[in-house]
């Protein structure tokens, strides 16, 4: 019984391992091949070993798209997980019209990265068409640039992201306040404690499954970045000198524009490198301590 069980389980468990190790599995080890060869769709692909990998760390703009993607990583993710976190926190115990201001709330993630872009990129602009800088003029402060400026175009798509992703955040912390039992709260109450205590030796450590996976999930959104600074910055592609350009944005030029594939695919295993030690660093530090 036991073996006939095992087989019937293998058999239905056969054909998802099959089709996730053909379209997930064989890209990846293929896209390590190609890092290590010449190729330009054109002729067949010419082996030059880590000739590519010697060029990108040579490369000036690689460490500027290196230096931009971890600013998107370093900035955007604690900002949007304290802004969500609070959110949710106050969200949780409101009752008057709750399930509508959480659909607010949730409805940017729902929303096109794409539209959602262009409509960012309209409030940007300048006096008349810009929204912000029509504010801005109404109450007598001066315009600002926002993505045409060096200084101000990388904070300005970084805004837009963290408003994209708080939705979701905000939806699965509430989630994680909701599954902590309100025995606890009542003992703590009953004990005295304060509000800022009960947040701080409850609320907090009885949370931390939910902000791991909230840090891992949000530092990767912002590792791969590519849809907000693509579409905001079209007539220059990775804003004023590149000051927006992450490294995602990089390898799309460099494989559909220049069509460097080899190249662009050791950028590809680079920020798949990066990707990986990010994401265990993050699981180590934040890991339940015995």
């Amino acid at each position: 019984m036991r073996a006939k069980r095992l087989v019937w389980v293998w058999s239905f468990l056969a054909l998802p391992i099959l089709f996730y190790s053909v379209i997930r599995f064989y890209p990846t080890i293929e896209a390590f091949w190609l890092s290590l060869t010449n190729w330009d769709l054109l002729k067949p692909p010419q082996f030059i070993g880590f000739a590519n990998y010697q060029k990108l760390f040579a490369d000036p703009q690689f460490w500027k798209v290196f230096k931009n993607t971890f600013a998107y990583l370093v900035i955007g993710t604690p900002i949007s997980l304290l802004l969500s976190f609070v959110i949710a926190y106050h969200l949780d115990r409101v009752r008057f019209l709750h399930g509508l201001i959480r659909g607010l709330y949730f409805l940017p993630y729902l929303t096109t990265a794409a539209a959602m872009a262009w409509v960012w990129r309209w409030f940007y602009q300048p006096a008349p068409i810009g929204v912000i800088n029509n504010v801005l003029g109404t109450l007598g402060i001066p315009q600002h640039p926002f993505i045409r400026s060096v200084d101000q175009a990388l904070p300005s798509i970084m805004v837009t992201a963290i408003w994209a992703g708080l939705g979701f955040q905000i939806i699965i912390f509430m989630a994680g306040l909701r599954a902590i039992p309100n025995t606890f709260y009542e003992a703590a109450r009953i004990d005295g404690l304060g509000e800022w205590a009960i947040l701080r030796k409850i609320t907090l450590p009885l949370l931390k499954p939910t902000t791991v996976f909230l840090v891992v999930f949000s530092s990767i959104g912002f590792l791969r970045i590519f849809d907000q600074v693509y579409n905001m910055t079209t007539n220059d592609p990775g804003g004023p000198l590149g000051s927006t350009k992450p490294l995602v944005l990089m390898i799309y030029q460099t494989a559909f524009s220049s069509y460097a594939m080899g190249y662009a695919a050791a950028q590809t295993v680079v920020l798949f490198t990066i990707l990986l030690v990010v994401s265990l660093l993050q699981l180590w530090i934040l890991r339940e301590k015995k």
